[in-house]
C-alpha cells in the first residue's frame, strides 16, 4: 500500500490539509455552503430514487465521502452509484459525508441519518479518522468511537464496509502502531468488510487533486471509485 518515505510524507501533507478545512475541535461540526447546497439537492433527489432502487447503500464519512469542491454528481457516492448500475445492481448511494467530520462528530450523528432514512440501508460504508489524526487525538478514543459505530450498525443488522486512513510515521511509531491496526481489527472482531486505504492510488499523485491540494479531483474520485467498486460490488452479492 504505502512502501516508501515518499508515499507517507505526501500523506501527512494531505492530512494536515484535511484538518485545515475542518472546524476546529470544539466548535460545531459545520457542513460549508457549497457541501449543504449540494447534499441537500442530492438528499432531495435521493428520497425520491430511493424508493425505486432495489438496493440502497449509505457513504457515512467526511469530506472526502461528501464530495467537497465538485459538481453534485462527480462526488464519491454518486459515482459509486453509476460504477455499480454500470455492473448492473439497482442501487442508490446516499451521501451521508460531512466535511470536518472527526470520529466523535460521526458517532453522534449516525442514528440521526439512520433513522431519517426512508427504510433500512443494505450497506453502510463507513469512512473517518483522518481529522482525528491531524486533531491529536488518541488513537485509543478513535478506535471506541469507530467500534461504537459499527456495533450500532449491527445492532440494526446493517452490514458494514470499512474504508480504512493510516497514520503518517513522523507521528511516531507508537502512535502509528495503535492507529493503523484500528481498522483491520475493527474487521476482524466484527467480521465487516475492510478496504484498507481510502486515498489509495491517489496520494502521491497531486495532478488527481483539487488545486486547493487537499481533496479529489472528480478524476481522482474515479480513481477511488474504480479501486472501491468492485469489493462493494461483490458485498452486495453476498
Amino acid at each position: 500500500m504505502l512502501k516508501n518515505l515518499f508515499v507517507y510524507g505526501f500523506t501527512l501533507a494531505f492530512l494536515q490539509l484535511l484538518i485545515a478545512c475542518g472546524p476546529a475541535p470544539d466548535e460545531p461540526q459545520a457542513v460549508p455552503k457549497d457541501v449543504e447546497t449540494a447534499s441537500t439537492a442530492t438528499e432531495s433527489d435521493q428520497t425520491a430514487s430511493t424508493r425505486e432502487a432495489e438496493i440502497l447503500i449509505v457513504a457515512f464519512g467526511d469530506s472526502l465521502y461528501a464530495g467537497y469542491g465538485l459538481d453534485q454528481k462527480q462526488g464519491f457516492a454518486p459515482e459509486l452509484q453509476a460504477a455499480l448500475i454500470a455492473a448492473g445492481k439497482d442501487v442508490r448511494v446516499h451521501n451521508a459525508g460531512v466535511s470536518g467530520d472527526t470520529t466523535a462528530a460521526g458517532l453522534r450523528r449516525m442514528d440521526f441519518v439512520l433513522d431519517s432514512l426512508s427504510r433500512k440501508p443494505d450497506l453502510v460504508i463507513l469512512g473517518l479518522g483522518g481529522n482525528d489524526l491531524l486533531r491529536g487525538l488518541k488513537p485509543a478514543d478513535s478506535r471506541a468511537n469507530l467500534d461504537a459505530m459499527v456495533r450500532k450498525l449491527q445492532d440494526r443488522d446493517i452490514p458494514v464496509m470499512l474504508t480504512g486512513m493510516l497514520a503518517p510515521p513522523n507521528l511516531g511509531a507508537a502512535f502509528s502502531k495503535e492507529f493503523n491496526v484500528i481498522y483491520p481489527a475493527l474487521a476482524k472482531k466484527y467480521d465487516v468488510a475492510l478496504y484498507p486505504f481510502f486515498m489509495d492510488g491517489v496520494v502521491g499523485r497531486p495532478d488527481l487533486f483539487l488545486p486547493d491540494g487537499l481533496h479529489p479531483t472528480a478524476e481522482g474520485i474515479d480513481v477511488i471509485v474504480g479501486k472501491i467498486a468492485p469489493q462493494v460490488a461483490e458485498l452486495l452479492e453476498s
